[in-house]
């Protein structure tokens, strides 16, 4: 009896043990994901508290006169005349109009840099839109300086020295000035979205990265996703097993883990010094980062198809379809939420991978939106490098939204895996 006794206390005192174990690994595994969590939220606040002043931009109201002695002096009103007008020379004198006690020269020069160089620019189209403005006077919306912005959104102390502020004290008064008529407003900054590169912060925008973005992860979808589901139907459902398709398969985990620059020197060595493919390309990116995705495809698709019960093939031989229409018509419809998932999984690594791209010249300064597969572009991940890189502080910001816009995107991308696979996956 007291043998029973002391087997019970013994079993009583392992449950307590095993519990108290348990509770502990529970404990550092919610503290595990706690941490995480509030890792991730550190990073998100940090980005958006630097990068949504840059969703809006200062604008500066000025009374344009479109003098047509200046803008089309040989009274043609074509518009390939008044594309070449002196644009310049107007918002200077629409300033000192503006201002008519600046008079030094020094003085005029500080009053020309409250506005954007692309000042002039936004001038120029409001003309070409509208020939009827030549020679009169209209109110425009022009982009004020990187400077100016920075003053206006509050990222520089108004009543910081002028060498941190990098205002002098006239500026200052004159935007002030501006400010009393209600002529500095902050808008929706459509330039961040649809304008290309640009050494001014101001005028600087993702557009060309956005596009040469999508268009390589297009690219890199048609190349990887039929080759990508093919190996995979191939080693899992055809191949021999043998020596060297476990060869091939240990090559193809080895792929999986290569560093991303490594396919980026595979593409500068072969696709543009052997095949001659354009530089810098959205053709070219696609195609390595295809290379670098294509092993993640291939292993997610393997274990799309391995999930799939052996009854499903049993039943479909048994009916006497082939092993073809087997594969093809029953088991890897069935897999395609697995293979949908590492697909979109793998679009989204390749998506923020900058290393291959350096490689292959996509880090050139770009301002026009490319309109081909072979035109010049670069992508969002390389914009951030090159912006990060740039001495002015305006570019913190837009730097901090490229990183925004970016990890948004892919959020989207995972948020669409899980989307797909619980909307389609089949549970045995």
């Amino acid at each position: 009896m007291s043998n029973k006794i002391v087997t019970n206390d013994k079993i009583k005192q392992g449950l307590k043990k095993r519990r108290r174990s348990e509770s502990r690994f529970r404990a550092i595994g919610i503290a595990s994901i706690s941490v995480g969590l509030i890792f991730i939220a550190i990073l998100f606040i940090s980005v958006t508290s630097k990068g949504y002043n840059a969703f809006t931009q200062t604008m500066i109201q000025i009374d344009v006169f479109f003098d047509p002695d200046v803008l089309d002096p040989n009274g043609s009103n074509k518009l390939e005349s008044i594309a070449r007008g002196d644009y310049r020379a107007v918002i200077r004198q629409t300033l000192f109009n503006t201002f008519k006690d600046v008079s030094s020269r020094r003085d005029k020069r500080q009053l020309y840099k409250i506005l954007s160089s692309g000042a002039q620019f936004q001038i120029r189209d409001t003309a070409l839109k509208n020939l009827g403005v030549i020679g009169t006077t209209i109110p425009v919306w022009v982009t004020a300086s990187d400077d100016v912005d920075m003053m206006i959104k509050g990222v520089v102390d108004r009543k910081a020295q002028p060498r941190v502020r990098r205002l002098s004290e006239k500026q200052m008064g004159w935007i002030r000035t501006l400010e009393l008529k209600g002529k500095v407003e902050r808008q929706f900054n459509t330039t961040f979205f649809f304008g290309g590169d640009s050494r001014e912060p101001e005028l600087a925008g993702i557009a060309v990265a956005l596009v040469g973005t999508i268009l390589s992860i297009l690219i890199c979808l048609a190349f990887a996703v039929p080759f990508g589901v093919m190996a995979a139907v191939y080693l899992e459902e055809f191949a021999p097993k043998n020596r060297w398709t476990t060869l091939l398969e240990i090559n193809i985990n080895n792929l999986a883990a290569v560093p991303s620059i490594v396919f980026g020197l595979l593409g500068l060595s072969v696709l543009l010094n052997v095949f001659e493919l354009p530089r810098s390309s959205p053709l070219v990116g696609g195609m390595v980062l295809a290379l670098m995705t294509l092993p993640t495809i291939i292993i997610t698709g393997r274990s799309a198809l391995m999930a799939v019960p052996p009854s499903i093939r049993e039943a479909a031989l048994a009916i006497g379809a082939s092993r073809v229409q087997t594969v093809f018509h029953h088991v890897l419809p069935l897999a395609m939420p697995g293979v949908l998932t590492g697909t979109i999984i793998g679009s989204a690594r390749a998506l923020g991978e900058t290393a291959p791209l350096l490689m292959i010249g996509m880090v050139a300064f770009i301002v026009d939106i490319p309109n081909s597969l072979t035109a010049p572009a670069t992508a969002l991940p390389i914009q951030v490098f090159l912006w990060a890189d740039q001495p002015e502080r305006a570019f913190g910001e837009r730097t901090a939204a490229a990183i925004l816009v970016l990890l948004i995107f892919t959020c989207l991308m995972n948020l669409a895996a899980v989307f797909l696979r619980r909307k389609f996956e089949t549970r045995w």
